[in-house]
């Protein structure tokens, strides 16, 4: 805990066997209460090595379900459970588990609701060992959604992510893809919402046994940010009322405020 707040990290996890043990043990268990690992019906030992590090809650998808979906388990349980603050690290070992203390005490000291590990800030993509043409994706698919939501990111697509539970509990996450692009569904909500973002400079790895998404995979999850942005543009103009855009509920006691009015039924 860091000033009596519960941090819970969420690991959304496919086919992670041969990354899953060096990422768990290098979360700081200092500060982290409790670890979930939500599995998507993986076809290698995932599940296996989860229980034998001891992770207390593991839970398992019968079947494939998306990688949206695997988030959106995991945010259920982790607010099921108590959770202040929401750490999401993909357990690839792409991002480095250390940077849990700086990102959880944005947070916790109500600095920023939400804090993204930033692959881009600081050139640790490429330095990393990301692919050229996934850094030319990735910084025009940026340009293009920052014009479209107003908002100045270095990157949209980090695997990085920390939340205060007050922002997850308001936006309507479940209402979002069960594919890829949740990531950007669920960013579009909160920049819309009014929250502000932090973002921390992360150093990345690119290995064999990361986790990478097949070409034509990136094609259309590329088609889903470009078809959200827009949507989200036409929002903030008021010439659509998107369900996306729609807050759960207003909390009385929200730490951050919002700019915007939202209908909240």
């Amino acid at each position: 805990m860091i000033n009596g707040k519960k941090i819970i990290v969420i690991l959304p996890a496919y086919n992670a066997a041969l990354t899953l043990t060096k990422t768990y043990l290098e979360i700081p268990r200092d500060i982290v209460d409790e670890v979930i690992l939500t599995d998507d019906a993986s076809t290698d030992e995932t599940v296996r090595i989860a229980n034998e590090l001891g992770i207390t809650h593991v839970i398992s998808h019968e079947k494939n379900k998306g990688y949206g979906a695997n988030q959106k388990t995991c945010y259920d349980k982790a607010l099921a459970l108590g959770a202040d603050i929401v750490i999401m690290l993909h357990p690839d070992y792409q991002y480095t588990p250390t940077l849990i203390h700086s990102m959880s005490y944005l947070i916790a000291n109500q600095v920023y609701p939400v804090v993204l590990g930033s692959r881009i800030l600081g050139n640790g993509s490429l330095k990393g060992g990301m692919p050229v043409y996934k850094y030319i994706f990735n910084r025009a698919l940026t340009l293009f959604q920052n014009i479209m939501t107003g908002a100045k990111l270095s990157e949209y697509h980090t695997g990085y992510r920390a939340f205060s539970a007050v922002v997850l509990q308001n936006i309507g996450y479940a209402k979002n893809s069960d594919d890829f692009v949740f990531d950007n569904e669920i960013l579009s909500q909160i920049i819309y919402a009014g929250y502000d973002i932090a973002e921390i400079t992360c150093p990345t790895k690119y290995f064999k046994e990361a986790s990478s998404i097949s070409l034509s995979r990136s094609i259309k999850y590329g088609m889903g940010v470009v078809n959200v942005s827009i949507q989200h543009f036409l929002q903030r103009l008021g010439v659509i009322d998107h369900y996306r855009y729609k807050l759960l509920k207003e909390a009385p006691d929200r730490p951050w405020p919002v700019d915007v009015g939202l209908d909240t039924r």
